[in-house]
Order: C-alpha cells, then sequence, then structure tokens
C-alpha cells in the first residue's frame, strides 16, 4: 500500500545529501503507519462531529492550553498584541429608573473604530464593599443585536436585572449590529480571497479586540471591582464570551449560553478566521476559562441538545485535572435556540455565587419590568457619528500600517532585541505556518524497500508523525561507496508546475541530482504535498478555519524531512531550495534547528506585493507575523544565501538582522540564479 501511496503522488522533490544511513526503522513501540495521507481525505469543517483529547495530567493540559491562547490570537491577528490607545469613552444620556440607571456609551478599541453599547449601573446598593462587580453582555444574531426583546431573548432585560443584583452591565453591540454600523458584519470575508487574511485582519479578530478592549473600559470606571469582571453571551455572543475567556485573564466568571458543541462549531463569519480551529474545536477553545468558574448553558432544541452527556463531562474532566470539579457546572433548557427567562435566571444564580458571595448557586428569579425605548437606548440616536470614524477599506489599510510599523520597531538590534522578536514574532510566524520541528520519538518510518542499479542503491520508505496522519514520501539514493559529505536537503516544485515552467525545472533539478550522485553524495527525494486546497475549499465554507494551506502542508513536510535526517546522522544539515519552493524552504528556517548551510532561489517573488503572496503563498497571518524577515530573524545566523531575486525580492532587511548581529559576512544575495555547479561550489567552501 505505501508503495501505491509513493507512485500515486505527484512528487515534489526534497535532495538530501547524507553521510551513512543505515536502517530506518527508527521509531519503536509507535502504532503501524496509516493507510493514506488524512490530509487529502475529507477536510475538518464547521458541521463534523468532534471529541476531546483525553488528557493524562495537569501539566499535559497546561502546555496544551498555553498553545490554545497562542492559536486563537494569531487567528485573531492579535498576535503580538496591538498597540492600545487609551479608553476615552463619551457616556451620556443617563436614564433613571429607580433601582438602577441605564446610558448610553461609546468608545474607541483603535483609532477611528468605536464600541457602542448601554452601560447598566445599579443605585442604592447596601451591604456590598465599595467596588461593585461587572458584566460583559456579548449578544447573539438577533435581528436587533443588543436591543432584541422577545420570549425566547431579552438583552435589556438581561443587563438591567443584573444591575437590580448589584452590577455594573455593559451590553454591547457586534460589529455591524444596531450602532457599530460603520463596518459591516461581512468585513474581510476569509471565504473570497483578499489580503486582508494575509494580515490578520478578520472580523473574529476584530470582535475579540472590541471585547478585550470593553473589558479596558470597564476597568475605567471607578466603582468597579477589578477581581470581579463576568462574561456571558448567548449563540454568537456564546463565541464572544468563550473567546474572550480564552485569552483574557482578567474575566473570572462566565456563563457561554448555546455554542458549545462537538456538532456545530459557529457559521458565521464572526466566529470563524484562519487557523482558529485546526486540530482543535469550540469545546477545547471554551476549556481555557479553566480553572475559573464556568456554567455551560445549553437547550434540547439546537446543536448543545448533547451538552450534560457529551461536552460538559469532558470539560469537567479538565476542571477535575485542575483541582476545580466545584467551579464547573452546565444546565439544559426545553427551549429551541435561545437566551429566555429560565436560561438567564440559571446564570443569575451561579454568577451570584462566585461574584457576590451567595451561598447557594440556585437560580435567582428575574424580576418583570419594561425596558426602556429604542431612543433611550440607541447612541446615535438624534447625534451624529464621531468624525474621523473609518470605513472598511480604511480600517484595512490602517491596520496594514500599524502591523508594519509593529514589525519594524520590533525588530532585533541585539540578543536582547532578538529575545523580544522570537517571543513575540517567532510565536506569529509559527502559529501562522500551524507547523512544528517534529521531536525524534514522534517520527514513524515504514521499512525500507532497498535496489541496487549500476553501482546505485536506492532506499525507498515513508515517514509520518503519529496522530496527525500525515505520510512523507522519501527516496535515498547514493553510490555503493558514498563519499563522505554533509547532509544537504534540496527542495524543488518542478513536479507540481504546469507545462513547459515544470519541464525545465525538471531538467534543472535532475541535473543537480546526477551531479551530486556522481560527486559521491547521496541523495534523497520526498514527496511533496499535491494541490489540494482549492478544490476542497471550494466545497467547504470557512476551510482555513479548520485545515492548514497546502503551502502550510509543504513546509510542514520539509520540517518533518529535516528531523528525519537528523535523527539519523550527526552530521550538520545544509538546505538548497530550488525553483518556486524557495520560498517554502526560508520560511521553514524560521521553526527549524540549526542548519549548517541555506540556500535559496527567491524566484523573483515581489515581497512587497499582497497579490504575489496570494498567488505563491496563500497563508493566513503570513505577512502580519514579519514572513521571511522573522524566518531569518529567529533562526541561527549560520551562511545564508539568496540568488535570482531580481530586483523585487528585497532582502536589505535580512542582511541587516545579520550586520546587526555580528553575523554580516554570513549573508549573501544577488539578482541572477546559480547554475547547478556554482551551488555545488558554495556547498563545498569552507
Amino acid at each position: 500500500m505505501i508503495t501505491k501511496l509513493f507512485r500515486r503522488f505527484s512528487p515534489c522533490l526534497l535532495i538530501l545529501v547524507a553521510l551513512g544511513w543505515g536502517d530506518w526503522g527508527f521509531a519503536q513501540n509507535l502504532p503501524p503507519l496509516p493507510s493514506m495521507d488524512s490530509r487529502l481525505g475529507e477536510p475538518r469543517h464547521l458541521d463534523l462531529v468532534y471529541s476531546f483529547p483525553e488528557y493524562q495530567s495537569k501539566e499535559d493540559w497546561l502546555t496544551r492550553a498555553a498553545q490554545l491562547r497562542k492559536q486563537i490570537l494569531a487567528s485573531a491577528g492579535l498576535l503580538p498584541m496591538p498597540p492600545k490607545i487609551p479608553v476615552t469613552a463619551t457616556i451620556f444620556g443617563k436614564i433613571d429608573r429607580g433601582d438602577h440607571t441605564v446610558e448610553k456609551v461609546y468608545f474607541e478599541s483603535y483609532p477611528g473604530v468605536y464600541v457602542t453599547g448601554n452601560l447598566y449601573r445599579p443605585k442604592n446598593i447596601s451591604g456590598q464593599s465599595k467596588k461593585l462587580p461587572a458584566v460583559l453582555c456579548p449578544h447573539g444574531h438577533w435581528a436587533y443585536g443588543r436591543l432584541e426583546n422577545t420570549s425566547l431573548n431579552s438583552g435589556p432585560a438581561r443587563a438591567i436585572s443584573f444591575a437590580r443584583q448589584g452590577y455594573v452591565a455593559f451590553s454591547y453591540d457586534m460589529v455591524g449590529y444596531v450602532d457599530n454600523a460603520a463596518i459591516s458584519h461581512k468585513f474581510a470575508d476569509h471565504n473570497i480571497t483578499g489580503r486582508e487574511a494575509l494580515w490578520g485582519i478578520n472580523l473574529l479578530g476584530l470582535q475579540l479586540w472590541n471585547s478585550i478592549r470593553a473589558v479596558d473600559f470597564l476597568l475605567t470606571l471607578p466603582e468597579v471591582d477589578a477581581d470581579r469582571i463576568a462574561c456571558t453571551g448567548e449563540s454568537g455572543g456564546g463565541t464572544q464570551t468563550f473567546l474572550l475567556t480564552a485569552v483574557d485573564q482578567r474575566v473570572k466568571v462566565a456563563a457561554p449560553v448555546n455554542m458549545v458543541s462537538f456538532i456545530m462549531q459557529g457559521g458565521s463569519l464572526c466566529e470563524n478566521a484562519p487557523n482558529l480551529r485546526v486540530d482543535t474545536n469550540n469545546v477545547e477553545i471554551a476549556t481555557l476559562m479553566a480553572p475559573r468558574p464556568m456554567m455551560l448553558v445549553s437547550a434540547t432544541g439546537d446543536w448543545t441538545k448533547n451538552m450534560l452527556t457529551s461536552e460538559y463531562p469532558a470539560v469537567r474532566n479538565i476542571y477535575r485535572l485542575l483541582g476545580a470539579e466545584d467551579k464547573i457546572t452546565a444546565i439544559q433548557i426545553n427551549a429551541p435556540h435561545n437566551y429566555n427567562q429560565e436560561s438567564r435566571e440559571g446564570v443569575y444564580g451561579w454568577f451570584a455565587h462566585w461574584m457576590l458571595e451567595r451561598i447557594e448557586t440556585t437560580p435567582i428569579k428575574e424580576r418583570n419590568a419594561g425596558v426602556p425605548m429604542l431612543p433611550e437606548l440607541l447612541v446615535f440616536s438624534g447625534r451624529q457619528r464621531p468624525e474621523g470614524e473609518l470605513n472598511e477599506a480604511q480600517l484595512t489599510q490602517a491596520l496594514i500600517e500599524q502591523r508594519k510599523k509593529q514589525i519594524e520597531e520590533a525588530l532585533p538590534h541585539d540578543k536582547a532585541g532578538l529575545h523580544r522578536y522570537k517571543e513575540q514574532f517567532g510565536e506569529a510566524l509559527k502559529y501562522s505556518l500551524m507547523a512544528e520541528y517534529p521531536e525524534r520519538s514522534q517520527l514513524l518510518t515504514s521499512t525500507a524497500e532497498i535496489t541496487n542499479t549500476e553501482g546505485v542503491t536506492t532506499k525507498r520508505f515513508t515517514v509520518s508523525r503519529p496522530g496527525h496522519g500525515d505520510l512523507v514520501q522519501m527516496t535515498i539514493r547514493e553510490q555503493q561507496k558514498p563519499a563522505i559529505k554533509p547532509v544537504v536537503l534540496v527542495l524543488s516544485a518542478a513536479d507540481i508546475l504546469e507545462a513547459e515552467e515544470g519541464a525545465k525545472a525538471k531538467r534543472e533539478r535532475d541535473g543537480l541530482i546526477n551531479s551530486l550522485i556522481q560527486s559521491g553524495q547521496t541523495v534523497a527525494t520526498i514527496n511533496c504535498f499535491p494541490a489540494y486546497q482549492i478544490s476542497a475549499a471550494s466545497k467547504y465554507k470557512f476551510f482555513t478555519t479548520y485545515n492548514r494551506t497546502d503551502a502550510a502542508n509543504r513546509i510542514q513536510d520539509i520540517l518533518t524531512a529535516i528531523r528525519t535526517l537528523r535523527s539519523r546522522s550527526e552530521k550538520s544539515v545544509s538546505v538548497v531550495a530550488l525553483d518556486k519552493a524557495g520560498v517554502w524552504a526560508l520560511l521553514a528556517r524560521g521553526l527549524a534547528p540549526q542548519l549548517d548551510r541555506m540556500l535559496i532561489d527567491a524566484g523573483q517573488l515581489d515581497i512587497s506585493n499582497d497579490e504575489e503572496f496570494l498567488k505563491r503563498l496563500p497563508i493566513p497571518g503570513i505577512r502580519r507575523a514579519g514572513d521571511f524577515v522573522t524566518a531569518v530573524a529567529i533562526a541561527p545566523l549560520t551562511p545564508l544565501r539568496i540568488h535570482n531575486t531580481g530586483d523585487k525580492f528585497q532582502s536589505a532587511r535580512m542582511a541587516d538582522i545579520y550586520r546587526r548581529l555580528g553575523q554580516a559576512q554570513h549573508f549573501q544575495s544577488q539578482q541572477q540564479a546559480l547554475s547547478n555547479a556554482e551551488i555545488i561550489t558554495w556547498l563545498s567552501a569552507k
């Protein structure tokens, strides 16, 4: 079966030059190889039935939780965090309703971007400390947003009830709803190929940022207790709730309502962002609230119908590992999709136990009361919108310029700066590529098929990473008495290029292979992940939310190949990347351990042009992470040569990093392409 798979793939060749390979079955006591590469099967999507991995220890979960938080932030374009402008809120239009007041609020989250909503504050509170608890109230996709007031859901009733119980409640708009109208709810649609995805700009990220800034806003209110912030929202607001609590530890208690499910992950643009659910799902993301108190609210009439027997036990197991099983609970309401009175009353009781020192956790009844009239709640009713408010095109450009500036200011000048840059943009690159340099124990290989022809020994075998389901077919060819040489990895995209371009690349690649073998070196080839994304993405909504791109899969295979080589040889490993595959290798450089040398063909890629990235490297967040500059900066500054740059692949900043850190002699760049003979000469240089 492995041989058939090997022949079926369109091979993109990785050529490896090495010393002494021996047997390849170095993985012990591991499961058998998968029968096919799972990346070529049915893609992950929002309506698959998911499950929760079993974590054996507290440490295992905490490690995973730290990774997931970075994945969420990177997906949202918030890794590293953008600079925060001061919260200067406009609060006005107070109406006195006896036991509480209601006011209108707007403030900037980014310059020219506004959060809008209503602030509900209690009156005549006795028996509490001076500071009051506060609760954020995001809403779902109801026709009237935060102002929806029906038997299935009432945003005003929820906020009023919280205020009557002694909370400061802030009910705020989704992007594109009610008063938040300057940016639509279709902003940066990543179902459509566009530059926003490259820069980590998406609707989910904007809403998550608004929620983070809403916490900042609450903390500007002198009466709010910073240690008693809660959040609860329903449907899409439930998604906002668990995304916020996942990345913002300032939220101490939460209740995501009717959204934590194994069977539906959220169908709105604001609930999906590239890379968000690669290898994870909403249940695991919601569990990042642990060990802080959380109530999971579900309904019999929607996709949370299995909560009490499926999702809740999985989440509870993590709370148990953390010694906090008393801080998780779940309720189910016999109703369709909702945040109705019965659901709200359950949340009130749970919140009061943790926020108001109430002994019991039983529901608190909601007192009937009318809600304010619409003009009393609408922020811009009879009022002009703020001057300088950005539209979608202006916001996209402003965010891109902000992110360019953030990268430029963070570029390292010394070792301390390099450490900070790795922590910020190195992590952003890792979670943009969603790739890893595997541990030796994570590799599994098949038994090699060995043939001998005309004095050349050929070994074919397959490498996989257990738990990932990927297959990388590798062929090693060497003279029967190979010379002692370092390991050299050469990548070519020849077999996935079209027509004349592919034929030319094959001739150049094969010529290099022959030259390497004739010089006594060992040559290996591996398949490159074939074109898969375009056809799959046309059938499944939000493809990149759940799946890696083809380019990211190819970069992972390069890293798997490097680890395979290093697992069998202590010699240094160098990399040569031909034709259009050069840019994959340069990005992989940032995640690989020290390489002796790297030579890559830049393919005259115009790295200042987002359209060029969309054609050749459509990887979500890659520009946000600093792309090639970051890959160069975070890797050991060993010899790097970039050729065939033309006048488009500008490498000045890469050269400057080498210079700043005292390794200028190790960086070379040239406009012309090198010949195979020149490549071999450079590899042999001392």
